[in-house]
């Protein structure tokens, strides 16, 4: 791992309801193009935790990660702060995992959630 470094990727998606099927599709979706745009595998990661607006509570995120054969990576799922006027129906994930050494992490914001992230406009 002497060429690798430690890394945290930050990503965001939003689910139009409450539903254990939109929460499942909108984490693979949000995993697989953090995943894809940062070259990394099951291999590469530390852990992985999520987070839900207080309005999503049909289904942990981390059911999807295991899914798609994240099983051996500590996942964590957890509540946002209910903080008025914040932006509905989002899951969050921070993932920790090892990325070449001097490549540039690319956070990924998808769906209504890039709103969250305005200054990565121009990298989505």
């Amino acid at each position: 791992m002497a060429d690798m470094r430690l890394v945290a990727l930050r990503g965001a998606n939003t689910v139009t309801e409450n539903t254990a099927e939109a929460i499942l599709s909108a984490t693979d979706a949000l995993m697989r193009e953090i995943l894809s745009r940062n070259g990394l595998g099951a291999d590469d990661l530390v852990s992985c935790i999520f987070t839900l607006t207080p309005d999503l509570d049909a289904q942990f995120p981390a059911v999807a990660a295991r899914e798609m054969g994240l099983s051996s990576v500590p996942l964590l799922c957890a509540r946002e702060i209910p903080v008025p006027g914040a932006l509905p129906q989002v899951i969050r994930v921070l993932i920790h995992g090892y990325k070449p050494d001097g490549t540039t992490p690319e956070h990924v914001y998808l769906g209504d959630a890039a709103k969250l992230r305005l200054d990565l406009q121009g990298a989505q």
